[in-house]
Parts: structure tokens; sequence; C-alpha cells
């Protein structure tokens, strides 16, 4: 089901979850530009925990899953506020992807607000995340026989993502989009074939040997923009996530 189409039932999802929710967009292939006809959708979120369930002594829900296959395969997952802003304090790519994608579900006007000062927990350190996860989803790749070109597709797309925001300080996921700059044709026909194949859709040869010397040197392109990058070595936002955590948990008087 496209976007469009699924856009009604991911908002019907968000209405009934049991925290109100600072924001909900959608992540995995289709925030990263290559969906199949049967991909599912991968919701995230952050929900805001009431006080008084924050100065219990009652385990907090600090993060909430939800899996659903009914018109839709979903899988939801949204953090608590509290710890979501604990997590941008860390070189942590896929919240900031969370926080940044254009695929909005839901919203209240403090996402606006966070959104834009992203750029205080941007940092050279977020080099080291797309670094690991882009060897994992290699092994992976290259461990199974047939080979899929969906994790062959995340190793490019979070090398490109990582590349693109040492030398711009801006988050991209869009392999499309990232594709764009960077001219690689060989991307544009493993898009095509995904998006035009099943989820588990698997290369049409087993000779990777040119995938691998891609790998090879968008690693190591990776590792000298990381070098030669301009960004903190930390995050500076801080102060600013803690007045917005107090707004949110304690709104002022007349609603959130």
């Amino acid at each position: 089901m496209k976007l469009k189409e699924a856009l009604p039932y991911l908002e019907e999802i968000t209405k009934n979850q049991p925290y109100p929710l600072l924001f909900a967009t959608v992540s995995g292939a289709h925030l990263y530009g290559f969906p199949s006809a049967n991909s599912d959708y991968d919701l995230r979120g952050v929900h805001i925990l009431p006080k008084e369930e924050c100065l219990s002594l009652k385990k907090e829900q600090e993060t909430i899953e939800v899996m659903e296959e009914k018109e839709l395969e979903l899988d939801l997952v949204t953090h608590d506020v509290k710890k979501f802003f604990l997590l941008l304090l860390r070189p942590n790519g896929y919240v900031l992807e969370q926080l940044l994608s254009p695929l909005i579900v839901h919203q209240i006007k403090e996402h606006e607000e966070l959104k834009a000062n992203a750029h205080l927990f941007i940092t050279s350190h977020h080099a080291h995340h797309y670094l690991g996860f882009s060897k994992s989803q290699w092994r992976l790749f290259e461990k199974e026989s047939p080979h899929r070109i969906k994790p062959l597709l995340y190793v490019f797309r979070t090398l490109l993502t990582g590349i693109h925001l040492m030398e711009e300080g801006v988050i991209e996921a869009n392999l499309t989009k990232l594709n764009e700059k960077y001219g690689l044709t060989y991307l544009n026909e493993l898009i095509e074939a995904k998006t035009n194949g099943a989820e588990k859709e698997t290369l049409p040869t087993s000779d990777i040997g040119n995938y691998q010397s891609e790998f090879d040197r968008l690693t190591k392109e990776l590792e000298d923009k990381r070098d030669a990058t301009h960004l903190p070595d930390k995050p500076s936002g801080f102060d600013f996530l803690d007045s917005l955590l107090l707004r949110l948990r304690i709104p002022p008087t007349g609603g959130q």
C-alpha cells in the first residue's frame, strides 16, 4: 500500500496511543526511498508520559511497541520524551532521522521547534554510527545466499547519509535524493529492482566483487570526511532539551 493510501490508517493508529505524542513519522524503506509494494510501515515517534507516572513507584513505559497486520503491516515504536532527548544527545543517527523525517503522520508545535534546533545535536561522532551500521549490514548481505538487495541498499544508504552529514551538516536519509548528488549508476539500478520487486528481492548475480570495492571505497570516504569535518565533537543542546522537556511534561496552564 502506498503512503498516500496508508496515511489515514497510520493517523488513526497514532490517535489510539495511550499517551499524547510529540510526533510520529515514517521511517524504514519508505523514508529511505526504496519501498517494495509489500513493504511494511515503520512508524517511529515520541510519547509524553504524565508527570504523575514519572514520579510514581510504578515502572514507566519508556518504550511502547505496537505490531499490526490488519489493513497493512505496521511496526510502531515510541519512546518517552526524556528517553528520546537523551538519545538525541548521543551520536545516534536513527533518532535524528526519525525526528527529521519529512513523512510526518502526527506532530504538535514543539516538534517543529525541536527540528529547528536539530543542529545542536549533530556532531562528528555521528560518523561512527553510520560506519558501524553499514558494516553490520554488509556482513548480513555477504553471508546470505542468495544475496538480497535490501541489506545492500541499507549499506550504501547509511554510508552516503554519513558522508553527506559530514560534508553538509544535514541529515538526508532518502537514497534516491542522495544519489542525485553522488551519481552512482548501480544504485539507481538496485533501487529500481527493489521497488519493482518483492521485499526480499535477490540480486540476479552472485558476483559481489564490484559491490565490495564500492563498500570499501565509500567506507574510506566517510572516514576521511569525518576526519575533515567542521562539525563539533560534542552536542550543545542539553539546556535547550532540558527546558523543552519541562515544558512538555508540565505544560503551562491552558493545556499543551
